[in-house]
Protein backbone atom coordinates (compact mmCIF):
# COMPACT_ATOMS: atom_id res chain seq x y z
CA UNK A 1 0.00 0.00 0.00
CA UNK A 2 1.55 3.47 -1.33
CA UNK A 3 0.58 7.23 -0.53
CA UNK A 4 -0.93 8.67 -3.55
CA UNK A 5 1.12 9.97 -6.17
CA UNK A 6 -0.88 12.70 -5.78
CA UNK A 7 0.56 14.05 -2.92
CA UNK A 8 4.24 14.04 -3.95
CA UNK A 9 2.94 17.45 -4.87
CA UNK A 10 1.45 18.72 -1.74
CA UNK A 11 3.60 21.43 -0.40
CA UNK A 12 3.94 21.41 3.45
CA UNK A 13 3.57 24.62 5.73
CA UNK A 14 7.16 24.92 6.68
CA UNK A 15 5.97 27.16 9.24
CA UNK A 16 4.29 24.16 10.78
CA UNK A 17 7.52 23.53 11.91
CA UNK A 18 8.49 26.25 13.89
CA UNK A 19 5.17 26.43 15.66
CA UNK A 20 5.85 22.99 16.75
CA UNK A 21 8.78 23.98 17.67
CA UNK A 22 7.44 27.04 19.84
CA UNK A 23 5.33 24.79 21.40
CA UNK A 24 8.11 22.91 22.22
CA UNK A 25 9.46 25.52 24.43
CA UNK A 26 6.42 26.96 25.87
CA UNK A 27 6.36 23.35 27.58
CA UNK A 28 9.68 23.92 29.06
CA UNK A 29 8.37 27.30 30.38
CA UNK A 30 9.80 29.50 27.89
CA UNK A 31 7.77 32.96 26.81
CA UNK A 32 6.76 32.82 23.13
CA UNK A 33 5.56 35.83 21.42
CA UNK A 34 3.37 34.56 18.47
CA UNK A 35 3.50 36.19 15.47
CA UNK A 36 3.19 33.23 12.62
CA UNK A 37 0.31 32.18 12.77
CA UNK A 38 -2.78 34.15 11.31
CA UNK A 39 -5.42 33.98 14.04
CA UNK A 40 -6.31 36.74 16.18
CA UNK A 41 -6.32 37.12 20.03
CA UNK A 42 -9.82 38.21 20.08
CA UNK A 43 -12.53 36.02 21.32
CA UNK A 44 -15.56 35.18 19.04
CA UNK A 45 -18.19 38.25 19.13
CA UNK A 46 -20.09 37.46 22.37
CA UNK A 47 -23.74 37.70 20.21
CA UNK A 48 -22.23 34.87 17.76
CA UNK A 49 -21.98 32.65 20.66
CA UNK A 50 -24.88 33.27 22.22
CA UNK A 51 -26.82 32.55 18.54
CA UNK A 52 -24.78 29.27 18.88
CA UNK A 53 -25.04 27.82 22.06
CA UNK A 54 -29.04 29.03 21.74
CA UNK A 55 -29.48 26.72 19.12
CA UNK A 56 -27.50 23.97 20.34
CA UNK A 57 -29.58 24.10 23.52
CA UNK A 58 -32.73 23.30 21.90
CA UNK A 59 -31.42 19.61 21.37
CA UNK A 60 -31.76 19.24 17.75
CA UNK A 61 -28.16 19.67 15.70
CA UNK A 62 -29.42 18.34 12.56
CA UNK A 63 -28.30 18.77 9.08
CA UNK A 64 -29.09 21.94 6.68
CA UNK A 65 -29.72 22.03 2.92
CA UNK A 66 -26.23 21.40 1.18
CA UNK A 67 -26.37 24.85 0.04
CA UNK A 68 -26.46 26.37 3.50
CA UNK A 69 -29.29 27.80 5.88
CA UNK A 70 -31.50 29.89 3.76
CA UNK A 71 -31.64 32.42 6.23
CA UNK A 72 -28.13 32.77 6.70
CA UNK A 73 -27.25 33.02 2.71
CA UNK A 74 -30.23 35.76 2.40
CA UNK A 75 -28.64 37.19 5.02
CA UNK A 76 -25.06 37.35 3.17
CA UNK A 77 -26.80 38.31 0.03
CA UNK A 78 -28.16 41.58 2.19
CA UNK A 79 -24.62 42.21 3.72
CA UNK A 80 -23.72 42.08 -0.72
CA UNK A 81 -26.36 44.88 -1.15
CA UNK A 82 -25.45 47.29 1.87
CA UNK A 83 -21.55 46.91 1.64
CA UNK A 84 -20.83 46.63 -1.61
CA UNK A 85 -24.43 47.58 -3.15
CA UNK A 86 -24.32 45.02 -5.38
CA UNK A 87 -27.28 42.51 -6.00
CA UNK A 88 -25.83 38.57 -5.10
CA UNK A 89 -29.23 36.45 -5.27
CA UNK A 90 -28.93 33.84 -2.07
CA UNK A 91 -29.49 31.02 -5.11
CA UNK A 92 -25.68 32.00 -5.81
CA UNK A 93 -24.32 32.21 -2.56
CA UNK A 94 -22.99 28.75 -0.74
CA UNK A 95 -22.08 27.98 2.82
CA UNK A 96 -19.03 25.76 3.25
CA UNK A 97 -16.87 24.47 5.85
CA UNK A 98 -14.37 27.57 5.75
CA UNK A 99 -12.94 29.23 3.19
CA UNK A 100 -11.04 26.26 2.27
CA UNK A 101 -14.42 24.04 1.37
CA UNK A 102 -15.21 27.58 -0.57
CA UNK A 103 -12.52 26.87 -2.80
CA UNK A 104 -13.11 23.00 -3.25
CA UNK A 105 -16.26 23.86 -4.34
CA UNK A 106 -15.10 26.39 -6.46
CA UNK A 107 -12.48 24.19 -7.98
CA UNK A 108 -14.17 20.99 -8.11
CA UNK A 109 -17.08 22.68 -10.24
CA UNK A 110 -14.88 24.75 -12.89
CA UNK A 111 -11.03 23.38 -13.22
CA UNK A 112 -10.54 20.48 -15.97
CA UNK A 113 -7.30 18.44 -15.65
CA UNK A 114 -4.53 20.03 -17.37
CA UNK A 115 -6.04 23.55 -16.64
CA UNK A 116 -3.05 26.38 -15.84
CA UNK A 117 -4.49 29.06 -12.92
CA UNK A 118 -2.52 32.21 -13.03
CA UNK A 119 -1.47 32.87 -9.60
CA UNK A 120 0.67 35.61 -7.53
CA UNK A 121 4.27 35.15 -6.53
CA UNK A 122 4.33 35.13 -3.23
CA UNK A 123 0.80 34.03 -2.48
CA UNK A 124 -0.71 31.98 0.24
CA UNK A 125 0.55 28.21 -0.35
CA UNK A 126 -2.70 26.25 0.01
CA UNK A 127 -4.18 27.85 -3.37
CA UNK A 128 -1.43 25.88 -4.87
CA UNK A 129 -2.80 22.58 -3.53
CA UNK A 130 -6.05 23.05 -4.20
CA UNK A 131 -5.74 23.87 -7.76
CA UNK A 132 -3.10 20.52 -7.82
CA UNK A 133 -5.78 18.43 -6.28
CA UNK A 134 -7.77 18.94 -8.44
CA UNK A 135 -5.00 18.13 -11.49
CA UNK A 136 -4.67 21.32 -12.25
CA UNK A 137 -1.36 23.10 -12.37
CA UNK A 138 -0.73 26.36 -10.52
CA UNK A 139 1.34 29.16 -12.35
CA UNK A 140 3.16 31.22 -10.48
CA UNK A 141 3.90 34.95 -11.79
CA UNK A 142 6.64 36.84 -9.86
CA UNK A 143 4.96 40.27 -8.63
CA UNK A 144 6.67 43.48 -6.26
CA UNK A 145 6.15 47.02 -5.68
CA UNK A 146 5.95 48.30 -8.75
CA UNK A 147 2.03 46.45 -8.56
CA UNK A 148 1.46 46.51 -5.18
CA UNK A 149 2.32 42.79 -5.32
CA UNK A 150 -1.15 41.92 -7.21
CA UNK A 151 -1.00 40.49 -10.79
CA UNK A 152 -1.73 43.58 -13.14
CA UNK A 153 -3.67 42.78 -16.50
CA UNK A 154 -0.19 43.24 -18.54
CA UNK A 155 1.26 40.37 -16.34
CA UNK A 156 -1.41 38.32 -16.77
CA UNK A 157 -1.93 38.85 -20.35
CA UNK A 158 1.72 38.26 -20.71
CA UNK A 159 1.62 35.31 -18.57
CA UNK A 160 -1.36 33.16 -20.66
CA UNK A 161 -0.97 30.47 -22.51
CA UNK A 162 -2.74 28.11 -24.39
CA UNK A 163 -3.45 25.42 -21.32
CA UNK A 164 -4.42 28.33 -19.11
CA UNK A 165 -7.94 28.74 -17.41
CA UNK A 166 -8.09 31.25 -14.80
CA UNK A 167 -6.53 33.63 -12.44
CA UNK A 168 -6.74 33.56 -8.76
CA UNK A 169 -6.55 37.25 -7.25
CA UNK A 170 -6.66 37.26 -3.18
CA UNK A 171 -7.23 40.40 -2.26
CA UNK A 172 -6.41 41.60 0.66
CA UNK A 173 -3.25 39.30 0.53
CA UNK A 174 -1.74 37.04 2.52
CA UNK A 175 1.12 37.18 3.12
CA UNK A 176 1.37 40.86 2.29
CA UNK A 177 -1.50 42.53 2.92
CA UNK A 178 -1.81 44.51 -0.43
CA UNK A 179 -5.01 45.59 -2.35
CA UNK A 180 -5.82 45.06 -6.28
CA UNK A 181 -7.30 48.20 -7.51
CA UNK A 182 -10.82 48.68 -8.60
CA UNK A 183 -9.26 49.14 -12.11
CA UNK A 184 -6.70 46.22 -12.44
CA UNK A 185 -9.36 43.98 -11.02
CA UNK A 186 -11.98 45.13 -13.90
CA UNK A 187 -9.66 45.15 -16.81
CA UNK A 188 -8.28 41.45 -15.67
CA UNK A 189 -11.83 40.07 -15.77
CA UNK A 190 -12.34 41.83 -18.97
CA UNK A 191 -9.06 39.93 -20.32
CA UNK A 192 -10.16 36.33 -19.03
CA UNK A 193 -13.52 37.14 -20.29
CA UNK A 194 -12.38 37.33 -23.63
CA UNK A 195 -10.07 34.43 -23.31
CA UNK A 196 -13.07 32.21 -22.08
CA UNK A 197 -11.49 31.78 -18.64
CA UNK A 198 -12.20 31.75 -15.27
CA UNK A 199 -11.64 34.13 -12.65
CA UNK A 200 -10.53 33.03 -8.69
CA UNK A 201 -11.38 35.78 -6.41
CA UNK A 202 -10.36 35.34 -2.20
CA UNK A 203 -11.76 38.26 -0.62
CA UNK A 204 -11.50 36.21 3.00
CA UNK A 205 -9.90 39.25 4.31
CA UNK A 206 -12.63 41.84 3.33
CA UNK A 207 -13.82 43.84 6.12
CA UNK A 208 -10.41 44.28 7.38
CA UNK A 209 -9.12 47.14 5.53
CA UNK A 210 -7.18 49.94 6.36
CA UNK A 211 -7.19 52.52 3.65
CA UNK A 212 -9.63 53.03 0.49
CA UNK A 213 -9.75 50.91 -2.71
CA UNK A 214 -10.97 47.87 -1.83
CA UNK A 215 -13.36 46.55 -4.57
CA UNK A 216 -15.25 42.76 -4.23
CA UNK A 217 -15.13 40.88 -8.11
CA UNK A 218 -19.09 41.05 -7.92
CA UNK A 219 -19.08 44.55 -8.36
CA UNK A 220 -17.52 44.22 -11.82
CA UNK A 221 -18.71 40.69 -12.86
CA UNK A 222 -21.42 37.80 -12.08
CA UNK A 223 -18.98 35.64 -14.15
CA UNK A 224 -16.93 35.27 -11.10
CA UNK A 225 -16.01 33.00 -8.29
CA UNK A 226 -15.60 34.64 -4.75
CA UNK A 227 -14.65 32.80 -1.72
CA UNK A 228 -14.99 34.46 1.69
CA UNK A 229 -14.81 33.26 5.47
CA UNK A 230 -16.27 33.95 8.33
CA UNK A 231 -13.01 33.22 10.20
CA UNK A 232 -10.90 36.38 9.68
CA UNK A 233 -13.00 39.47 10.08
CA UNK A 234 -16.03 37.79 11.88
CA UNK A 235 -13.52 35.96 14.32
CA UNK A 236 -15.05 32.90 13.55
CA UNK A 237 -11.83 30.26 12.99
CA UNK A 238 -12.61 27.19 15.18
CA UNK A 239 -16.41 27.31 13.96
CA UNK A 240 -15.02 26.28 10.46
CA UNK A 241 -17.22 28.14 8.10
CA UNK A 242 -16.87 30.12 4.80
CA UNK A 243 -19.06 30.96 2.18
CA UNK A 244 -18.72 30.84 -1.79
CA UNK A 245 -20.41 33.16 -4.41
CA UNK A 246 -20.91 30.76 -7.92
CA UNK A 247 -21.73 32.56 -11.57
CA UNK A 248 -25.59 31.48 -12.01
CA UNK A 249 -24.57 28.58 -14.40
CA UNK A 250 -22.75 26.58 -11.86
CA UNK A 251 -25.65 26.98 -9.04
CA UNK A 252 -26.67 23.36 -9.96
CA UNK A 253 -23.36 21.93 -10.00
CA UNK A 254 -22.19 23.69 -6.78
CA UNK A 255 -25.17 22.13 -5.11
CA UNK A 256 -24.44 18.27 -6.49
CA UNK A 257 -21.04 18.52 -5.41
CA UNK A 258 -21.43 19.95 -1.78
CA UNK A 259 -24.05 17.19 -1.17
CA UNK A 260 -21.48 14.47 -2.35
CA UNK A 261 -18.30 16.25 -0.15
CA UNK A 262 -20.16 18.03 2.59
CA UNK A 263 -24.03 16.93 2.86
CA UNK A 264 -23.62 20.41 4.74
CA UNK A 265 -21.35 22.53 7.02
CA UNK A 266 -21.55 22.36 10.72
CA UNK A 267 -25.44 23.39 11.44
CA UNK A 268 -24.21 25.08 14.75
CA UNK A 269 -21.66 27.63 12.92
CA UNK A 270 -24.46 28.44 10.69
CA UNK A 271 -27.07 29.65 13.40
CA UNK A 272 -24.33 31.10 14.87
CA UNK A 273 -23.20 33.13 12.37
CA UNK A 274 -26.65 34.40 11.97
CA UNK A 275 -25.36 37.07 14.43
CA UNK A 276 -22.66 37.81 12.79
CA UNK A 277 -24.45 40.33 10.79
CA UNK A 278 -26.54 42.29 13.54
CA UNK A 279 -25.45 45.79 14.47
CA UNK A 280 -24.04 45.27 17.81
CA UNK A 281 -21.80 42.60 16.16
CA UNK A 282 -20.78 44.65 13.65
CA UNK A 283 -20.21 47.40 16.04
CA UNK A 284 -17.70 45.58 17.70
CA UNK A 285 -16.26 44.24 14.82
CA UNK A 286 -15.33 47.96 13.59
CA UNK A 287 -13.46 48.73 17.15
CA UNK A 288 -11.87 45.13 16.47
CA UNK A 289 -10.60 46.83 12.83
CA UNK A 290 -9.36 50.03 13.90
CA UNK A 291 -7.12 48.11 16.53
CA UNK A 292 -5.43 46.16 13.85
CA UNK A 293 -5.45 49.38 11.74
CA UNK A 294 -3.03 51.13 15.28
CA UNK A 295 -1.34 47.80 15.33
CA UNK A 296 -0.20 47.75 11.89
CA UNK A 297 1.18 51.01 12.08
CA UNK A 298 2.86 51.17 15.01
CA UNK A 299 4.72 47.25 13.30
CA UNK A 300 5.18 49.19 10.55
CA UNK A 301 6.61 52.04 11.79
CA UNK A 302 9.23 50.16 14.06
CA UNK A 303 10.37 47.37 11.71
CA UNK A 304 11.22 50.21 9.05
CA UNK A 305 13.08 52.02 12.46
CA UNK A 306 15.08 48.42 12.70
CA UNK A 307 16.14 48.41 8.98
CA UNK A 308 13.30 46.12 7.19
CA UNK A 309 12.63 46.67 3.50
CA UNK A 310 8.89 47.54 3.24
CA UNK A 311 8.36 49.28 -0.15
CA UNK A 312 4.01 48.99 0.24
CA UNK A 313 2.59 49.77 3.44
CA UNK A 314 -0.27 46.74 3.87
CA UNK A 315 -3.50 48.17 3.08
CA UNK A 316 -5.17 45.20 4.65
CA UNK A 317 -5.25 41.78 6.25
CA UNK A 318 -2.88 41.65 9.72
CA UNK A 319 0.13 40.55 8.06
CA UNK A 320 3.52 42.98 6.75
CA UNK A 321 5.62 41.00 4.24
CA UNK A 322 9.37 42.60 5.03
CA UNK A 323 12.23 42.17 3.29
CA UNK A 324 15.28 41.18 6.34
CA UNK A 325 17.83 40.92 3.37
CA UNK A 326 19.69 43.60 5.56
CA UNK A 327 20.28 41.26 8.09
CA UNK A 328 20.26 37.82 6.67
CA UNK A 329 20.35 35.77 3.49
CA UNK A 330 17.89 32.90 4.48
CA UNK A 331 14.94 33.89 6.56
CA UNK A 332 14.24 30.82 7.34
CA UNK A 333 17.49 30.12 9.69
CA UNK A 334 16.76 34.05 10.58
CA UNK A 335 13.17 33.03 12.12
CA UNK A 336 14.40 29.46 13.47
CA UNK A 337 17.57 31.67 15.53
CA UNK A 338 14.90 34.76 16.44
CA UNK A 339 12.58 31.58 18.22
CA UNK A 340 15.23 30.04 19.89
CA UNK A 341 17.34 33.36 20.99
CA UNK A 342 14.35 35.46 21.92
CA UNK A 343 11.29 33.59 21.80
CA UNK A 344 9.43 35.52 18.90
CA UNK A 345 7.62 33.44 16.34
CA UNK A 346 7.67 34.41 12.59
CA UNK A 347 6.92 33.06 9.00
CA UNK A 348 9.54 32.78 6.53
CA UNK A 349 9.22 33.89 3.11
CA UNK A 350 9.69 30.38 1.65
CA UNK A 351 5.67 29.10 2.98
CA UNK A 352 4.80 31.77 0.15
CA UNK A 353 6.39 31.30 -2.81
CA UNK A 354 10.11 31.21 -4.59
CA UNK A 355 10.26 34.75 -5.22
CA UNK A 356 13.08 36.31 -3.52
CA UNK A 357 11.29 34.49 -0.67
CA UNK A 358 14.40 33.81 1.07
CA UNK A 359 14.83 37.44 1.79
CA UNK A 360 11.19 37.70 3.51
CA UNK A 361 9.73 37.20 7.21
CA UNK A 362 6.18 37.53 7.54
CA UNK A 363 5.18 39.40 10.51
CA UNK A 364 1.41 38.87 12.15
CA UNK A 365 -0.28 41.55 14.43
CA UNK A 366 -2.90 38.95 16.06
CA UNK A 367 -1.44 39.40 19.42
CA UNK A 368 -1.83 43.08 21.54
CA UNK A 369 -0.35 45.86 21.38
CA UNK A 370 1.96 45.45 24.56
CA UNK A 371 2.78 41.81 22.69
CA UNK A 372 4.03 43.40 19.52
CA UNK A 373 5.74 46.20 21.42
CA UNK A 374 7.74 43.63 23.48
CA UNK A 375 8.49 41.30 20.19
CA UNK A 376 9.92 44.35 18.57
CA UNK A 377 12.61 45.24 21.82
CA UNK A 378 13.08 41.21 21.35
CA UNK A 379 13.81 42.18 17.96
CA UNK A 380 16.04 44.34 18.18
CA UNK A 381 18.14 42.84 20.62
CA UNK A 382 18.52 40.12 18.32
CA UNK A 383 19.46 42.14 15.31
CA UNK A 384 21.99 43.81 17.60
CA UNK A 385 23.42 40.65 18.53
CA UNK A 386 23.54 39.20 14.86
Amino acid sequence: MQVAKRMASITPFYVMELLRRAKQLEAEGKEIIHMEIGEPDYGTPEPIIESGLAYIKKGQVKYTPAAGLPALRQKISRFYQDQYQVNVPMERIFITPGASGAFLLALGVSLDPGTDILLADPSYPCNQNFIQLFSGTAKYVPVGADTAYQLSVDLVRRHWQAKTGGVLIASPSNPTGSLISRLQLEKIIQFIDTQQGILFSDEIYHGLVYEPGIASALQLSEQVFVMNSFSKYFGMTGWRIGWLVVPPQFIEATEKLAQNIFISTSSHSQYAALAAFDAETLLELENRRLDFKQKRDFLHTNLVRLGFKIPIKPAGAFYIYADCSQFTYDSFQFAEQLLEVEGVAVTPGKDFGSNNSHHYLRFAYTSSLQEIAKAIQRLERFIKNL
